[in-house]
């Protein structure tokens, strides 16, 4: 039976599939590399501040549903964590993809998904996102999504993922009284900033890595 999962075990599995997505070089992930992907300031929805000590709970209760694992890769006496998420839910990477950005971001529109899956996934139209959004919603152990009405000021249905439940309807307000607080910018020219702070942060973690490679030959 699949676990339904807290707001903290959504974000610290939602860091682990993005990195293991977009910086395998890097993944798994160290105690401290994993708390700062659950605080990146970029590409994340609400922002947080967790403590390692917090990560490190939630990284034992995932471990306790199969949802995470540790390792100590080749001779390294370095922690460090990876999830099982697509295997114990049976998802492709494409599924995989749309959740995570939904677990790091909230609620989503369909153009925001197509998007913000771009470094993880590859879907060439809107058909092909709605045909695994289906999936997601009519999947046959219960759905993984769900679609949620526009929120306030919004035109648009977004949609959610049912891992920590039904969302409730303050999750929706909340993003888009967020939204309509920040400045006015070109939607289009925020994502490619969004992407590249992420990218930069990336690089960095993977110069930390290389450097330690180098330090330890």
């Amino acid at each position: 039976m699949e676990s339904v999962l807290n707001d903290v075990e959504v974000r610290v599995l939602g860091a682990l599939i993005e990195k293991e997505m977009t910086t395998p070089m890097s993944y798994p992930l160290t105690l401290n590399a994993l708390t700062n992907a659950c605080n990146q300031k970029s590409n994340r929805f609400p922002g947080t501040n967790y403590e390692e000590d917090t990560v490190l709970r939630t990284i034992d209760a995932l471990r306790s549903k199969n949802l995470a694992e540790t390792v100590f890769p080749g001779s390294s006496r370095v922690a460090k964590y990876r999830h099982n998420f697509a295997y114990e839910y049976g998802l492709n990477g494409k599924l995989q993809a749309l959740l995570c950005v939904m677990m790091l971001r909230g609620p989503q529109t369909m153009g925001e998904l197509r998007t913000r899956t771009e470094r993880m996934a590859r879907f060439d139209d809107i058909e092909t996102i709605t045909t695994h959004l289906d999936e997601l919603i009519t999947r046959e152990e219960g759905a993984l999504v769900v679609i949620m009405p526009p929120g306030p000021g919004q035109k648009e249905r977004r949609y959610a993922h049912l891992l920590a439940g039904e969302p409730s309807a303050t999750m929706i307000e909340s993003r888009g009284a967020n939204q309509q607080a920040a400045p006015t910018v070109d939607t289009a020219l925020q994502e490619r900033v969004d992407t590249l702070e992420a990218e930069v942060i990336e690089l960095r973690e993977e110069l930390q890595l290389l450097k330690a490679v180098i330090e330890g030959s």
